[in-house]
């Protein structure tokens, strides 16, 4: 898909799991694909108990974007200090990906338009005018929506917000 490497590549550390993310990722997204596919090998360190063959990492894309997904042992986990924003043109849009990236997910974590997914990754599945509207130069309207931002409990409703703008 790329003939060019991306400048920068997001990494993503899983115990066992990359390859079922990483095709899991790429059903969700259109323009995706699952690139190549290394496997450990004999060599073993201290850092990992995996056996020859199995799955190391994986290259994949999401809509165009390059990602890496590595089997690395339960040594790290995901946390919500790091998460992926997808911006969505319309309601529609913004269901498919919540519904889809929230199935099997986190339920405590989903606030704000934020989500935490079957793997623990979080991600902000938001409308892409949000930043326009809350830093729109009347900070009346901008705040409006601010705080109707803030008072959703988990799935952004696009309308919601613009009648917060507008009124």
């Amino acid at each position: 898909m790329a003939a060019k490497i991306q400048k920068i590549t997001p990494n993503l550390w899983f115990d066992r799991e990359a390859e079922e993310a990483a095709n899991y990722y790429a059903s969700i997204f259109e323009n995706s694909e699952i690139g190549r596919v290394t496997r450990y090998g004999k060599e073993k360190n201290e850092h990992h108990d995996f056996s020859e063959g199995d799955v190391m990492t994986v290259e994949f894309f999401l809509d165009g974007q390059s990602f890496v997904a590595l089997n690395g042992g339960p040594h790290f986990r995901f946390t919500e200090a790091i998460s992926f924003i997808v911006h969505c043109e319309t309601q529609e849009e913004l269901d498919h990906y919540w519904e889809k990236l929230s199935e099997g997910g986190d339920e405590r974590a989903q606030v704000c338009g934020w989500l935490k997914d079957k793997f623990g990754v979080s991600w902000q599945i938001i409308p892409a005018n949000l930043t326009e509207l809350i830093t729109d130069p009347d900070r009346e309207k901008a705040g409006r929506v601010m705080e109707a931002l803030l008072a959703t409990k988990s799935k952004i409703d696009i309308a919601s917000l613009l009648r917060a703008y507008e009124r």
